[in-house]
């Protein structure tokens, strides 16, 4: 389940995230601690950016003009998640480059801090590892990280 703008900043700025996607834990996701295994948190940022490139520029996969790959990723933990709880993962443009961005993502089971993220992507052209300019239209339509713009 996604949103096309998320629930206001959990520090009481006010103002909200681009985008919200809502995963519920599966069984199989959580490791003998009872925690989600950190591997997953990857796999989430990688649905959510995905639902918001769906919803913000109509991106439908790598046969579309556009595409981009993971180079980076910090990833911070602030807590867990566990089996049947719904992760919320809030996502925006962190940073803007030639041809590359980063994108901030947190994650909140209801207002608990989960885990917080910076991924850079490099653009490319479908179907290869080339990498072009950020296309214009897309810098027009991915908003930014509340307070970073």
């Amino acid at each position: 389940m996604a949103e096309a703008r998320a629930d206001a900043d959990a520090e009481g700025e006010g103002a909200p995230w681009p985008h919200r996607e809502s995963i519920r834990v599966r069984y199989h996701e959580v490791d003998m601690q009872q925690v989600v295994f950190n591997g997953h948190y990857l796999a989430y940022c990688d649905i959510a950016i995905s639902g918001w490139m769906r919803a913000a520029i109509g991106w439908s996969g790598p046969d579309d003009g556009i595409d981009w790959m993971l180079v980076r990723v910090v990833l911070d933990w602030q807590g867990s998640a566990t089996y049947g709880d719904v992760l919320d993962i809030d996502c925006g443009i962190a940073r803007w480059g030639t041809s590359s961005f980063d994108v901030g993502f947190r994650g909140l089971v209801g207002e608990r801090p989960v885990f917080s993220a910076t991924i850079t992507y490099v653009c490319v052209t479908p179907g290869t590892k080339s990498p072009i300019a950020v296309p214009t239209d897309v810098r027009e339509r991915l908003a930014q990280v509340p307070g970073t713009g």
